[in-house]
């Protein structure tokens, strides 16, 4: 049971790591975010990352994220992927990524299964193999090794010890995997978001390998990328009856900038950028969300205004609140109760929602 360092508050639901409770860290951002950066800062250095994003006048702008790194020569950008060498970027690109995968058969248990074509049969015959779910099939799930958050509850942590690994690899061998019982390829990580123009070019050729047959592209992403990027990853996942699964991980900026390191500005702006193109497909979900219910900071407060948000974009939106299991630095906290969900997906219907869920129901305690 850890204190709050500003309210003296004590809680099973307060973690160690950040030392404050959710109501200060709203409340009183000014005196609580250096608490957390803290957190941040030496869960960063243990793997060897820059405790923030750089921003050296003389340096090389990256635009791929919200973080808009500047780097300086010899230094890294905040993914850990992008080096400036003599003047040049250097590092992961369109070509070649940090990345590895595996098939998982139909249907799976991605975010989306509930109300994709290859978890339901939805869009059946353009979109989908089958009527139902797309047993037979399966699906490429490629996992990236960086990220463009710095979530103290990483659910995925251990992809840190390969980002600064200096083996990349090209488009090629990832789209070799592709056979005739692959029927849609899911990138998450980490995150796609920092290496997105590598997800976008291997869409595309594995789409123009695979004319003629279903083969759906959907991303799992922070959604943190530039508008530009997300334009273009929008358009693959619409043509190709795939979806894009945002995990909007808190409401409240200075609470998200506590758990996550980075500002949900660029998140937010994307998903309503995304929202607009929804009516183009209506047979099946392009825009699909998610939010894991971290005890003590992400609560019936956050869900509420997280809901009534997307509800904003579109009330037909699916919405996923997804069960917390302790890890990485909050790896003190408790697991999601049973009885905070479901006020939660009740909350959610309230604020307009039509289509909400509760995932990893294993967890609730």
């Amino acid at each position: 049971m850890a204190v709050c360092s500003l309210c003296g508050k004590a809680s099973p639901l307060i973690s160690e790591e950040i030392a404050e409770c959710g109501n200060c860290i709203r409340k009183n951002p000014e005196n609580a975010l250096p608490f957390a950066m803290k957190a941040h800062f030496k869960s960063r250095k243990a793997f060897e990352l820059p405790e923030k994003p750089p921003k050296n006048t003389d340096g090389i702008p990256c635009n791929m994220c919200v973080n808009e790194c500047i780097i300086p020569e010899s230094g890294i950008g905040y993914c850990g992927l992008r080096k400036n060498e003599e003047g040049k970027i250097v590092g992961v690109s369109s070509d070649r990524g940090k990345l590895s995968w595996y098939h998982d058969p139909l249907p799976t248990n991605c975010v989306g299964d509930w109300v994709c074509p290859g978890g339901t049969g939805r869009g059946y015959p353009k979109y989908a193999n089958t009527p139902g779910p797309e047993r037979g099939y399966k699906n490429l799930a490629v996992f990236f090794h960086a990220c463009t958050f710095n979530c103290l509850f990483c659910q995925n942590w251990h992809f840190r010890r390969e980002t600064l690994n200096p083996y990349t690899t090209p488009v090629s061998d990832l789209v070799s995997e592709i056979d005739e019982r692959t029927s849609c390829v899911c990138y998450f990580g980490g995150d796609p978001a920092a290496q997105m123009t590598f997800s976008i070019q291997a869409s595309r050729v594995a789409l123009e390998r695979n004319k003629g047959r279903i083969l759906r592209i959907c991303w799992e992403t922070n959604g943190a990328m530039s508008g530009s990027l997300l334009d273009k990853m929008t358009d693959i996942a619409l043509d190709s009856g795939g979806c894009i699964k945002f995990d909007l991980k808190a409401w409240d900026e200075n609470l998200h900038i506590a758990l996550t390191g980075v500002t949900n500005k660029r998140t937010l702006e994307n998903f309503r950028r995304a929202g607009e193109k929804i009516e183009e497909r209506p047979s099946t979900p392009l825009l699909i969300a998610s939010t894991l219910l971290v005890p003590g900071y992400i609560d019936e407060q956050e869900i509420r205004r997280i809901a009534k948000f997307i509800a904003s974009v579109s009330p037909d939106i699916p919405y996923s609140l997804l069960a917390f299991h302790p890890h990485f630095y909050m790896s003190d906290l408790p697991l999601t109760t049973r009885a905070m969900a479901y006020r939660c997906l009740s909350y959610a219907h309230e604020e307009g929602l039509k289509n909400v869920r509760i995932g990893n129901l294993h967890l609730l305690v």
